[in-house]
């Protein structure tokens, strides 16, 4: 399915304006929508091709700049080290209630677009995993993947790095992919173990993946990178989306 790139938009939100990116087919007519989060580097080049991979799937897809009260509309980290520890410190920084909140925008942004048939999905890496997974105790968000999703275990995410995201597991109503890698330093065995009782608690409904690989392995550059397991998980993320909202 040939997309095509929207403008950027900048969203209201409680914090100031957000940019999000919009990809969609180009074809008329109405497609389900998918809020899909960055890593903490923000929209690089991975994060477009892949939401331009999710549009050419018939879906139209909002990729948000996460860090938008800090850096300046357009800006993206860079994969080295002082790009690494900027983004460190912004995950941080910055509190889960404007996290909150900025899905919360992103998804009635996305809804009112007119190529959106107001269904609703949210998809992230990294810490965007995390932000998926929080976005999608939204009441109208019918599927979430989330990709080795960080700082759930141990309650890290936002300033005071005290989240409450494995407490509220339970609001999560729709179907819930979650994907990792076993050979990932960031989500160790006791913390997947963690999140997975937790899930088993609430009765959440949802698939469990783990794969021999390292962090990152969805990131189309650098030597993480996994194009085999890259192209399963795809297939993955696919069937969900296309069950649970097409």
């Amino acid at each position: 399915m040939i997309i095509k790139e929207h403008a950027v938009a900048d969203i209201a939100t409680p914090t100031g304006p957000m940019r999000a990116h919009l990809f969609a087919p180009q074809a008329p007519g109405r497609y389900p929508g998918i809020v899909l989060y960055s890593e903490i580097y923000q929209i690089t080049g991975p994060v477009r091709r892949m939401a331009a991979f999710l549009a050419g799937q018939g879906f139209v897809v909002s990729a948000p700049e996460v860090y938008h009260e800090y850096e300046a509309p357009g800006t993206v980290l860079a994969y080295d080290t002082a790009g690494t520890d900027r983004g460190n410190a912004l995950k941080f920084e910055k509190p889960v209630v404007a996290f909150d909140s900025d899905a919360r925008a992103a998804l009635d942004h996305l809804k009112a677009q007119p190529a959106c048939n107001g269904r609703l999905g949210t998809m992230g890496i990294c810490l965007g995993g995390h932000l998926a997974f929080r976005a999608g105790m939204n009441p109208n968000v019918g599927a979430t993947a989330c990709f080795y999703a960080t700082d759930i275990h141990d309650h890290q995410l936002g300033k005071g790095k005290a989240d409450d995201s494995l407490g509220r597991a339970g609001e999560i109503g729709g179907e819930l992919l979650m994907i990792w890698g076993r050979q990932d330093p960031h989500i160790p065995l006791d913390g997947r173990r963690l999140i997975r009782d937790r899930l088993e608690e609430v009765g959440a409904d949802y698939t469990w993946h783990e794969f021999n690989a390292a962090h990152a392995f969805m990131r189309d550059e650098g030597l993480r990178y996994d194009p085999a397991l890259a192209w399963h998980c795809y297939g993955l993320v696919t069937e969900l989306f296309k069950r649970r909202l097409a």
